[in-house]
């Protein structure tokens, strides 16, 4: 028979203390405390051992020892541990373990701390489970809890966030709802109001994704009205441009303007993305005017 690992013979000693009955002197709390400190003793072992999911689990079960001595702080800490286990390889594990540590954080008014659990579930969905609506339901959570807690750069770089994956989404009226109070926000302060332009210029692309000229123009009086200087950007002329363009059904100028602006502002990926879709469209039906 195979010798036993030290995270095993661990595991077995925390099972045995968690299900033992409680005799006459000590009170179940004692138990419950001793056996957490095993779990947390054998989920430490088996990281070791890279065993990621046997950690996590054992972890989990610490969390649960934990509450049963309403010790809520060491519960949360103890969700979170098992969540980094789960995350090398188990994304919906890691999500159940961080959801339970939001629960505990916003329960004891915790708030910036379970934002910053909500933004590492939002992040699992987007990188590892590729669930984009989920995601961004996460990063708007998060942003909602950090702008309570006043972390109002943080909150605006999760509502960003939100944004993209909405516009990724094709629902373009709630992407540029975001960018547009993203970039209302960003006005308000000399350090962040270098890239309102950016916001912007997303919230007008996904205006000509769906091929709403009209309702664009008037966002553009607005934003120069806002931001007076905003009308001589690169970004606004770049827009005034991609509008014509696509009034005309000129793919030609269209493409060139793209070009231009990508010699000078490198384009991203979200970018470049909308723009074949906004091309795509005028492919379809040429000339609006």
């Amino acid at each position: 028979m195979p010798s036993k690992s030290p995270a095993q013979a661990l595991l077995e000693k925390a099972d045995k203390k968690a299900n033992s009955s409680t005799g006459w002197f000590s009170s179940s709390s004692t138990k419950f405390e001793e056996a957490g400190d095993l779990y947390q003793q054998a989920a430490n072992s088996f990281k070791l051992e890279k065993l990621f999911k046997e950690a996590g689990d054992a972890f989990s079960r610490e969390a649960e020892c934990r509450e049963k001595c309403k010790e809520i702080n060491e519960a949360a800490n103890a969700w979170w541990n098992s969540a980094k286990a789960y995350k090398r390889g188990y994304p919906d594990l890691a999500v159940q373990a961080l959801t339970q540590t939001i629960v505990h954080l916003t329960q004891s008014g915790r708030f910036r701390q379970a934002a910053d659990r909500e933004k590492e579930i939002a992040q699992i969905y987007l990188q590892e489970s590729h669930d984009l609506r989920k995601a961004c339901e996460s990063y708007v959570r998060a942003g909602d809890w950090y702008a309570q807690e006043d972390a109002n750069a943080t909150a605006n770089a999760c509502y960003k966030d939100a944004a993209d994956l909405h516009a990724e989404l094709e629902e373009f009226p709630q992407a540029i709802a975001r960018y547009e109070q993203v970039a209302d926000h960003s006005l308000t302060s000399a350090l962040t109001k270098y890239s309102v332009k950016d916001y912007w210029l997303r919230a007008g692309l996904c205006a000509l994704a769906m091929g709403d000229t009209v309702s664009l123009k008037r966002s553009m009086q607005r934003y120069t009205t806002q931001d007076p200087s905003f009308g001589s950007t690169r970004e606004a002329k770049f827009l005034n441009f991609l509008t014509e363009a696509v009034e005309e059904g000129d793919t030609e100028k269209f493409t060139g303007a793209v070009f231009e602006f990508d010699q000078v502002v490198k384009l991203d990926n979200w970018k470049t993305n909308i723009l074949l879709k906004i091309k795509r469209g005028i492919q379809d039906e040429p000339g609006l005017t």
